[in-house]
């Protein structure tokens, strides 16, 4: 048996239940980091507490994720309120990332980070897993360091602009509807320049 994980207090969801998984579930801190695209934060992280009781349990397992019927998987996750814009192929990505980490972590997600030597290996092993680009990856490893006392050697220069302290610019800096706030207005600004950087058509 491996150890219990500690639990930590995270507020991404802004809901007390679904914030209460992702601080003592790494599994769940890891699928709501997958479900967040193209929704709104508190909603990807709010998912993984509603895949767990839609599922009939207090928490979420891999293994039992992985071996799940896809269809009646996916199923659940299309119930309404739907877990994601995109139920359907959300929910292949987080069979995939559970069948990943069966096959090479023997079904504990905290085994991704658990014994990293250095931020950039960790930084290495996120973006190995499926449905983790670069950018997700140095998110979740900011995450990682900032609240959930995940800090291998170089591990703020594995984030990037993520790991910079007193920064607001990802999910990674989110404690409470302020800092929320703030990197909501960061996002929206980023989307703003992109958008005036694009040449006129």
């Amino acid at each position: 048996m491996s150890p219990t994980p500690t639990p930590h207090t995270l507020r991404l969801s802004q809901q007390p239940e679904a914030d209460a998984l992702l601080g003592r579930s790494p599994l769940a801190a890891l699928v709501g980091m997958l479900l967040d695209q193209q929704v709104p934060m508190e909603w990807a992280f709010a998912g993984p507490y509603t895949i767990a009781t839609r599922m009939g349990a207090d928490d979420l397992d891999a293994a039992a994720i992985a071996s799940y019927d896809p269809d009646a998987f996916a199923d659940l996750l299309k119930q309404k309120p739907a877990v994601h814009r995109y139920p359907g192929s959300m929910a292949q990505r987080i069979q995939q990332l559970c069948r990943c980490l069966v096959e090479e972590y023997g079904g504990e997600a905290e085994a991704v980070w658990r014994d990293a030597p250095t931020g950039a290996d960790l930084l290495k092993r996120l973006k190995a897993l499926p449905g983790f680009g670069d950018q997700k990856a140095r998110i979740f490893l900011a995450l990682l360091g900032k609240q959930l006392a995940v800090r291998p050697t170089g591990w703020r220069e594995a984030a990037g602009a993520y790991g910079e302290p007193n920064s607001h610019r990802s999910v990674a800096d989110i404690t409470g509807p302020d800092s929320l706030a703030k990197v909501r207005a960061h996002k929206q600004e980023m989307k703003a320049a992109a958008k005036a950087a694009k040449p006129p058509r």
